[in-house]
């Protein structure tokens, strides 16, 4: 049917009020698993330091002769480890018309709305710089060496070049990768073990989101249950009990795609030389200005804490 002649209908209609939200939907990931998982600790310099020791190895012969003379035993050196701070910025400018001769649909403050998103943006900067940065870079423009430039003692890798964080005065040496070959099981134990055998006690492995489906498949010593009471299966696997302990798997977005990390939380720490702040940047014309920056660097406590396998697919 058709309306009637003369009826007056929406599509003719001018002053409608359109109908929109008054929410803002977002998909873009905002989880940062590193940046949640590390401590936080403070910088004081540009260059940041701290340092690690290794035990003396464990003697089965340590028996000394009754009424013999003492003796110091020799002294390992502290090593000092280093990294230098990256400067992570956002700059939002609003105009003032926006700021106050609209009325916009799922803020009430437009600049404090753009603020808040910038804060994100820089957090999954920063997730990316912790997980795939290789490299500290000085001077000017400085850069924070990631998780790929500090395990490098405990891996499982096809080919290609460890990065190094003693090299070129604690700049370090850059990473390239090796041959990719297919994520299996017995690399992670083989892992494990390295890292247990150097006196690591890992919680984490971290891992790409294909890889996380992948170790969802492994099938160690388990049974999976489908639980049909509550029609669901379980096909996850988010806990590894090994024979060294038990690791949360965790999915990373923000990794490489080829790189799984086998992680002690309590040896990983970001410290702020700056943490976040909101300046206000002079006008120059008709706008508002705001500049959120945070100056950090990773604090990677005990490399040999940790553990990674590379060149997957």
């Amino acid at each position: 049917m058709t309306a009637p002649t003369n009826t007056f209908l929406t599509t003719a209609a001018i002053g409608n009020r359109e109908d929109l939200a008054d929410i803002i939907y977002r998909i873009s990931p905002t989880q940062t698993p590193v940046l949640n998982l590390a401590s936080k600790t403070k910088a004081t310099a540009t260059t940041h330091e701290w340092q690690t020791q290794d035990l003396a190895a464990a003697s089965g012969s340590n028996e000394q002769a009754e009424g013999d003379d003492a003796s110091a035993k020799s002294i390992t050196p502290t090593v000092r480890l280093t990294n230098r701070t990256q400067i992570s910025t956002k700059t939002v400018i609003v105009s003032g018309t926006q700021m106050s001769g609209t009325n916009p649909a799922g803020r009430k403050d437009e600049l404090g709305y753009q603020v808040s998103m910038a804060a994100l943006e820089i957090k999954r900067d920063m997730e990316t710089s912790l997980t795939q940065n290789d490299l500290s870079v000085g001077g000017a423009t400085r850069r924070s060496r990631g998780l790929r430039g500090w395990v490098v003692d405990n891996v499982n890798r096809n080919g290609g070049t460890l990065a190094s964080y003693t090299a070129s005065g604690g700049l370090g040496s850059a990473y390239t990768p090796g041959t990719q070959r297919a994520f299996v099981e017995s690399q992670v134990k083989d892992v494990l073990q390295q890292i247990y055998t150097a006196g690591g006690m890992p919680d984490t492995i971290m891992l790409p989101p294909a890889a996380k489906q992948t170790f969802s498949g492994f099938t160690g010593n388990a049974t999976r249950m489908d639980k049909s009471e509550d029609s669901k299966l379980y096909a996850a696997v988010d806990f590894y009990v090994s024979d060294f302990g038990t690791i949360e798997a965790v999915p990373n977005r923000f990794m490489a795609t080829r790189d799984v990390f086998i992680l002690q939380s309590d040896k990983l720490a970001v410290a702020y030389m700056r943490p976040f702040q909101t300046k206000e940047l002079a006008a120059t014309g008709d706008a508002e200005k705001r500049e959120l920056i945070v100056e950090w660097t990773l604090e990677c406590r005990a490399p040999k804490a940790h553990g990674a396998i590379y060149d997957i697919l």
